[in-house]
């Protein structure tokens, strides 16, 4: 029997097997902070960033649901999710329909690129940002553009300098995951008013609600008025409900349609949407996430800013987590194995170009004693 034309260019190729786009063969995939030693043994987490005040428990009884809360499971969610729209935008001044929900930020993410760039396109972000914005870019064909960090910060000159023609999407994660830095309102404004027009400004707030009031960045201002930015924001942070993958963002009318039109079409379970609307309703969890964070943070820096003669420098954090370098006898991966050693998991970043730096979130004031005891007792085994 002869060949279908198929099969014979099949043939002529050499192929056995489907062949993936090059741009999707070039992704590494995202490594999320592990709960295990390498023998499988469960250890303390300090590698997720998860709130360690765990979850509201108003979020908790509606994601249980009473035939009431959390609804029917054999009936399809809102696709619209109205009530949890509705809520955001009461609590944050912002028309509900300027917001689009996703399954986690992180889809949001992938969303904004898939609509703004494609093959031929740039897609710009600071080096040493959010592992997931490469990942977005490759995943739509387009070409991830690192620009140099200044002391593991963003800086708007160099960005601005690394736009191009091509340039359709910069991210910026604010504060930054993983070295908690932050850019303030006004160089966020500057660098929003120096980008063309053209070009989608995505402000990643996932660690937003861990900063003071006073020091807001003015993205949702920016959302609200301008043209070509998104703000996306997550639950899975301050909120504690990283298990249901909740997300949000809002940005122009025509943004949100945008993103609207390819997001999946039951993107937040019942669950989901129920506990989040919990959740927004108890923003005494979220202070009181907000100064336990803020105190158990500054402790925590003040234990390592001690041990600074022996190379352990924390670098400011926004977020809650901070990221140590380590320049002395003392290496990172020395301190991530002896804190597993003592029952602890930290995020050690080599894949991130971070080979000398741990990423340790801030869990309850026990555990930022015994991690900082143990750092300094390794710290001065190693002289």
């Amino acid at each position: 029997m002869p060949e279908t034309p198929s099969e014979t260019a099949a043939g002529q190729r050499g192929l056995v097997r489907p062949v993936p786009k090059p741009w999707i063969a070039a992704i590494h995939p995202y490594v999320p902070g592990k709960s295990t030693g390498a023998d499988g043994q469960v250890l303390i987490k300090l590698s997720a960033n998860e709130n360690p005040l765990g979850t509201s428990a108003q979020a908790r009884a509606a994601r249980l649901g009473d035939g009431q809360g959390a609804g029917d499971p054999a009936r399809y969610p809102d696709p619209e999710s109205h009530a949890l729209r509705g809520a955001l935008g009461a609590l944050h001044g912002i028309d509900p329909a300027r917001i689009v929900m996703g399954t986690g930020s992180d889809e949001l993410l992938h969303l904004a690129a898939q609509a703004f760039a494609g093959p031929g396109d740039e897609v710009l972000y600071q080096r040493y940002g959010f592992a997931v914005y490469e990942i977005a870019a490759r995943r739509c064909g387009a070409e991830p553009v690192e620009a140099p960090d200044r002391d593991y910060a963003a800086d708007v000159d160099v960005l601005l300098g690394c736009v191009t023609p091509r340039t359709r999407v910069v991210f910026l994660a604010n504060p930054n995951n993983p070295t908690g830095s932050y850019l303030p309102r006004a160089e966020l404004a500057r660098l929003h008013a120096a980008l063309p027009a053209d070009v989608l400004l995505v402000v990643d707030q996932a660690y937003a609600e861990y900063l003071d009031t006073a020091a807001e960045d003015g993205a949702l201002a920016l959302a609200a008025t301008a043209e070509n930015v998104l703000v996306t924001r997550t639950f899975s942070k301050i909120y504690g409900l990283a298990g249901e993958r909740v997300g949000w963002a809002t940005g122009a009318p025509h943004l949100v349609d945008m993103l609207n039109r390819i997001r999946g079409p039951f993107n937040v379970t019942l669950t989901a949407q129920a506990a989040a609307l919990a959740a927004l309703g108890d923003q005494a969890f979220v202070e009181a996430s907000r100064i336990h964070n803020r105190t158990e943070r500054a402790r925590f820096v003040a234990a390592l800013e001690a041990l600074g003669n022996h190379g352990l420098r924390p670098l400011p954090s926004e977020a809650n987590f901070v990221l140590i370098e380590f320049s002395g006898a003392l290496t990172a991966e020395a301190a991530y194995k002896g804190l597993m050693d003592h029952g602890f998991i930290t995020r050690w970043l080599p894949g991130q170009g971070l080979p000398r730096c741990l990423r340790i979130t801030i869990g309850t004031a026990a555990e930022m004693d015994r991690v900082a005891a143990v750092l300094r007792g390794l710290a001065e085994g190693a002289r």
